[in-house]
């Protein structure tokens, strides 16, 4: 079969030259711009950069750790780290399983859970006397990859970076080797009163949390009257305050979720502990006054118990001064008639 496009020999030798010719300064520039560094670089003190300056090109990559196709926030050891930032900077962390949610169902409780979060008031007064924040926007509902949560509560609770850098000069970071050896040691001699102990049976199958960025029982109470409602306590929003919670979708997706139990300041929770939270009336403002109120009432009945002690000693001697005074008295007198 004829070709399609005819070639002849003079053509061809043409294309070739012309190649050829083109690509030879192209190389001899690169030649040159290669053999121009070598020079500079084989004396040190004619280098114009110093050795501090010196550093890869931030688009580097080494070719033992090929780029990955996925996205950053899909990769394990992005993920991993995200979970362990997560579980050492919020204080409250509420679990629940859920069921074979759709996506329309979990978009569905994020708009109601975002509408209870805004009807709470913001506090007047921040109890570290700075500006008040508004921390329902930062409350968020998150779907935990359970393995990878697994493990990344095992190396907040069981490794240590600061400790393990004072005893050697090898990598402490949370994808280290270092953290591997010590939470594969660990996990096998966990104590039972641990708190990994205690959570571990909880993060079985498909979880979800919810995150606070700092303990709000007002936040809390919210968030149990939307996802997990339990009346007198904490009561569903009615159908004509919020009739949006009663949407087909929402209450389909509601009742696939089920809370566990949580995790408050470092400490596990069950359902009852975590609806006990929720009730505190008043919020953290509220313990610590009761708390005040309770230390100085009694060092006010500890101040009066040793005043009553005190007053009644000295009462008991004043008086016994005062009949010993006119026993004395009475038999001066005494002597005086008689003489």
């Amino acid at each position: 079969m004829p070709p399609r496009i005819s070639c002849s020999r003079s053509s061809l030798s043409r294309a070739l030259q012309r190649t050829t010719s083109c690509q030879r300064p192209a190389a001899i520039i690169f030649q040159s711009s290669i053999a121009t560094p070598s020079r500079h670089y084989a004396s040190a003190s004619a280098s114009p950069l110093p050795l501090g300056g010196l550093r890869l090109p931030d688009d580097y990559i080494p070719p033992t750790q090929p780029p990955s196709a996925r996205r950053p926030d899909q990769r394990k050891s992005q993920l991993l780290r995200s979970y362990t930032a997560l579980l050492r900077s919020t204080p409250l962390i509420l679990f629940f399983q859920h069921n074979n949610l759709t996506a329309v169902e979990w978009a569905a409780i994020r708009r109601e859970l975002r509408a209870a979060l805004a009807k709470v008031p913001v506090p007047v007064v921040d109890p570290s006397g700075g500006v008040p924040v508004d921390i329902a926007p930062s409350i968020e509902l998150q779907v935990l990859r359970t393995r990878i949560f697994n493990v990344a509560f095992k190396i907040v609770e069981f490794f240590d970076p600061e400790a393990q850098q004072t005893q050697s000069n090898a990598y402490a970071h949370d994808l280290s080797a270092t953290a591997y050896e010590t939470i594969s040691k660990a996990a096998n001699a966990a104590d039972e009163n641990s708190t990994y102990a205690q959570i571990a049976p909880l993060l079985v199958g498909p979880v979800a949390a919810v995150t606070f960025p700092a303990v709000s029982p007002a936040h809390l109470a919210a968030v149990l009257s939307i996802l997990s409602p339990s009346p007198p306590a904490f009561p569903a929003p009615s159908r004509k305050k919020n009739p949006g919670y009663y949407d087909p979708t929402a209450q389909s997706g509601l009742q696939k979720l089920i809370m566990v139990g949580g995790r408050i300041e470092d400490r596990v929770f069950d359902h009852e502990g975590v609806k006990w939270v929720g009730g505190i009336e008043g919020g953290v403002d509220s313990l610590r006054a009761q708390l005040v109120a309770m230390l100085q009432s009694a060092g006010l009945g500890l101040t009066t118990a040793l005043e009553g002690h005190g007053k009644g000693l000295w009462l008991a001697l004043e008086g016994r001064r005062t009949q010993l005074e006119e026993q004395e008295g009475g038999g001066a007198k005494k002597e005086e008639a008689s003489a």
